[in-house]
């Protein structure tokens, strides 16, 4: 579907010996590095600040683990948390209205994290220790000798170093059925979210939750056709990218399940200002990191890479296609305004001709049902799979949209209730 313009002139070719001028920085790139450096500054003040004041009067003390699922590879697992001084938001409750959405919202961006406290982690026997950093966060490697995994799911337990707040840690292995891994992103390409009309977008973040938030049409079926395989027993693992905030995890695994869209673990950032966290100049460069740490962890797969127009997901995968074109079986970009043809289009487009050269196939499409059809006939999804994306793409749509579901939900003076999907999630829903 990439478009080529006719009159296009190609560019005259580069001395590959010639060295390559630096223009000098401007006095915009010496005021945003000292903005930017001035900010760091301040946000780790601010930390010190609250640690400083939760020592002193005994606040902080960790009081819940979260637990992220996380990833299992031929030789071990590394499994990732955080330690918080503040108990869970929870589930959404039917009678939850925009107000109660609101606080949750702003109970998860503003989590008290417990930092330097021990933390025990143990899989399959084996025990690693480890410390939350600064950010309360802990990161633990356990090896393991190689095995066949007999299902694409296994549980671990992390503590504290006394034991206490005992949980368990859901991990995705990677059995030997499995063929192909799918790493998608989230926003506009699994959950409807509006990224390109910030109004709407704004109100779908803070005043909706799990329930009330929208799945694509026939992503459900989808993804777990993609999961089973042509064969319907492959068990292909699932994996979730995306920019949005850690304090946001327990929002989006409430969301796969209700949805019953695959679970899988969760490639988030941090929320603060300094290198490599939500808000930083990277941007989304985060998702192109983690999609080429999935290739390099899992050698013996090939990906299925699922994004969206909405953001930087063609430029991202086209470059993760140029450097691994034998890794890579397709690329499917949703296309977040179908009904136009809008610059979203003409960008990833261009970005899609890029990677032509590779014979990776890289396809702008409308709907679930578009990439099943393709996706049948490279042999990744059964023949029966795509009439059933079909019939729940059809159902889908008669589902009021989010932007229906807002304006509807502010003249009712609530978010409303939008429904759900038929599947069963919690035939799907991995060890808590």
């Amino acid at each position: 579907m990439a478009r080529t313009p006719s009159d296009a002139k190609p560019a005259a070719p580069a001395d590959a010996h010639a060295p390559v001028a630096t223009p000098p920085p401007g006095w915009r790139d010496r005021a945003r590095a000292m903005l930017e450096t001035g900010s760091i500054e301040l946000d780790e003040q601010i930390d010190a600040a609250r640690r400083r004041m939760n020592s002193r009067f005994g606040w902080g003390k960790a009081r819940h683990i979260a637990a992220f699922r996380s990833l299992c590879d031929a030789t071990g697992c590394t499994l990732q948390g955080r330690v918080l001084a503040t108990e869970p938001v929870g589930g959404p409750k039917e009678s939850d209205d925009w107000w109660d959405n609101l606080l949750n919202t702003y109970r998860r961006l503003e989590s008290d994290e417990v930092p330097n406290v021990a933390v025990k982690c143990e899989f399959l026997g084996r025990t690693v220790e480890t410390t939350t950093d600064a950010e309360g966060y802990y990161r633990a490697r356990i090896t393991v000798a190689p095995r066949e995994w007999p299902d694409l799911w296994a549980d671990a337990m992390v503590a504290l170093g006394d034991g206490a707040l005992a949980t368990l840690q859901p991990v995705l292995t990677v059995p030997a059925s499995a063929r192909i891994g799918i790493i998608s992103d989230i926003d506009d390409t699994i959950l409807e979210s509006s990224i390109i009309h910030w109004k709407t977008a704004a109100q779908l973040t803070f005043l909706h939750n799990a329930r009330t938030r929208k799945p694509l049409e026939g992503v459900a079926a989808l993804y777990h056709a993609l999961q089973r395989g042509a064969s319907g027993d492959q068990q292909n693992p699932v994996f979730y990218v995306s920019s949005s905030p850690w304090n946001l995890v327990d929002l989006l695994e409430d969301f796969l399940d209700l949805n019953a869209i695959p679970p899988g673990p969760l490639l988030l950032q941090d929320l603060g200002l300094d290198e490599g966290k939500f808000i930083s100049p990277r941007g989304h460069r985060h998702k192109l990191e983690r999609t080429l740490e999935l290739i390099a962890t899992y050698p013996h797969l090939k990906f299925v890479l699922c994004g969206d127009t909405g953001q930087a997901d063609p430029q991202l995968y086209a470059e993760a296609v140029l450097k691994h074109p034998d890794r890579i079986v397709a690329v499917y970009i949703r296309d977040v305004d179908p009904d136009l043809d809008s610059p979203y289009d003409a960008l990833a487009d261009e970005r899609l001709a890029a990677a032509k050269e590779t014979g990776v196939p890289m396809l702008r499409v409308r709907d679930s049902l578009a990439i099943a059809e393709h996706a049948h006939s490279l042999g990744l999804i059964a023949e029966a799979d795509i009439d059933r994306i079909d019939r729940e793409v059809k159902r889908d749509r008669e589902r009021p949209s989010q932007t229906e579901a807002a304006v509807a939900g502010a003249m009712e003076g609530d978010t409303g209730q939008v429904g759900k999907s038929s599947e069963t999630p919690a035939q799907q829903r991995p060890a808590p």
